[in-house]
C-alpha cells in the first residue's frame, strides 16, 4: 500500500510526464502547488517507488518516468474524469444533431471527430449489416436433425450454414416455418433480424412447432453470425506526432497493422460493457507493448452493436481521454438509434 505522499508524488510524476515526454526530477515536482516537500524526501520517495516497480528511470537522466504498473495504479486509484469543454461536447453532438444517408459515414464521421479531440488513433467497429436486408431464407434437409440455412441478401451475398433442429419436424412444418420467416422478414436489415425473430417469429413459431423453442435459438444463433465487424478508422498518422514513436521501423509496424482489420478487429473487440484501459503489455500484442489501447462499447435496442477504442501512446492524457471516451461512447447509442429511427 502506498503512503499519502508516494500517492502525491507519483500522481505528479505521471501528470509532468504526460504533459512534458521529459524524465521528472525531484525539483521539478517540489515546485508544484499542491507539493510541500523539499527535493531531498521527494528524491527518497522516488526511489522507493522505483524499487517498488511504479517508476523507472532512463540511463542518461536523473528524472524518472512511470513504468507501465505505475501508468496501471495511476488508471486505477488516482485519474479522475476531466469536465468536457463546451467545445469538445458540441463536438459530440454535432454527431446526433447532423443527418447521416448511410451508417458508414456516420460512423467514419464519428472515428474522425474522436481521433481530432484526441490526437491519438481512433479505431471504431461496427458490423457491415447496416446497408442489407434480407431477400430470402431458405432452409434445406440434409438428415432427420439437420438442414443447411441459405441467407440471401438484397446486396447479392449468399451464406449457407449447416445447423441442428429438432428431429421431430415434419417436412410440411418446415415448409411453414420458412414461409413465415420469408413473409415476416423479407426486406427486414440483417441487424434487426434477431428482434424480429423474439418480439414477433417466435410467437408464430409456437402455432405450428412443437419444439419452436429449439428452432428460435438455432435461427438466432444463424442470425449472430451475419454480424461481421468492419473497421473504421480517424488519424491513422497521429501516432507520428508523439515523441515515443521517432523510430521509423516502430511506426511502420504500427502502421501495417492497420491493414490488417481482421487482427485489428480481434484486438479492439470489447464485449465488456463500460471503458476498458489496456496498458502496454496487457494487450498481449507485442508491437502495442508502448501503447495504451482504451475501448468502450455501443448497442441498439439494447444489443452489443460495436466497439469505439482509442490507441495511443502509454503516456497518454488519461482524465481527458477517458472523460472523451465516456461520452462519446454513451452517445453513440443515441446516435445509431436516432440514425436507425430517421431510416425507419
Amino acid at each position: 500500500m502506498l503512503t499519502e505522499r508516494q500517492l502525491l508524488i507519483l500522481k505528479a510524476i505521471v501528470d509532468d510526464y504526460v504533459t512534458n515526454a521529459e524524465p521528472v526530477g525531484s525539483r521539478s515536482v517540489s515546485k508544484r502547488d499542491d507539493v510541500s516537500f523539499s527535493p531531498a524526501t521527494i528524491r527518497n520517495e522516488m526511489s522507493d517507488l522505483e524499487e517498488l516497480g511504479f517508476l523507472e528511470k532512463p540511463h542518461s537522466s536523473a528524472g524518472r518516468i512511470p513504468s507501465q504498473k505505475g501508468y496501471r495504479y495511476y488508471v486505477d486509484h488516482l485519474v479522475s474524469p476531466s469536465k468536457l469543454t463546451s467545445g469538445e461536447v458540441s463536438d459530440i453532438q454535432s454527431l446526433l444533431d447532423s443527418r447521416y444517408n448511410e451508417f458508414e459515414e456516420l460512423i467514419k464521421q464519428s472515428a474522425t471527430v474522436l481521433s481530432n479531440l484526441t490526437s491519438y488513433t481512433s479505431i471504431i467497429l461496427g458490423p457491415e449489416i447496416f446497408e442489407s436486408t434480407l431477400k430470402q431464407i431458405q432452409l434445406i434437409p440434409i438428415s432427420d436433425n439437420q438442414a443447411v440455412v441459405i441467407i440471401v441478401t438484397d446486396t447479392g451475398h449468399v451464406e449457407n450454414q449447416t445447423v441442428q433442429f429438432p428431429g421431430d419436424l415434419k417436412g410440411e412444418q418446415l415448409e411453414k416455418v420458412v414461409n413465415i420467416l420469408n413473409e415476416r422478414l423479407r426486406g427486414v436489415p440483417l441487424v434487426q433480424l434477431q428482434v424480429k425473430l423474439n418480439a414477433e417469429i417466435s410467437l408464430l413459431l409456437k402455432r405450428y412447432v412443437n419444439q419452436y423453442e429449439s428452432m428460435i435459438k438455432m435461427l438466432g444463433d444463424v442470425f449472430q453470425t451475419q454480424q461481421n465487424e468492419k473497421v473504421f478508422y480517424g488519424g491513422k498518422t497521429n501516432i507520428l506526432t508523439q515523441p515515443e514513436f521517432n523510430d521509423v521501423e516502430r511506426v511502420r509496424n504500427i502502421l501495417n497493422i492497420f491493414e490488417e482489420d481482421t487482427l485489428v478487429s480481434k484486438l479492439f473487440r470489447s464485449e465488456d460493457n463500460g471503458l476498458t484501459v489496456k496498458i502496454g503489455e496487457e494487450n498481449h500484442f507485442e508491437p502495442f507493448d508502448d501503447c495504451t489501447i482504451i475501448t468502450a462499447t455501443y448497442s441498439l435496442d439494447g444489443k452489443h452493436m460495436g466497439t469505439v477504442g482509442i490507441l495511443g501512446p502509454t503516456r497518454m492524457e488519461y482524465p481527458r481521454v477517458i472523460s472523451i471516451m465516456d461520452y462519446l461512447s454513451k452517445d453513440m447509442t443515441k446516435i445509431l438509434t436516432a440514425w436507425y429511427q430517421k431510416k425507419m
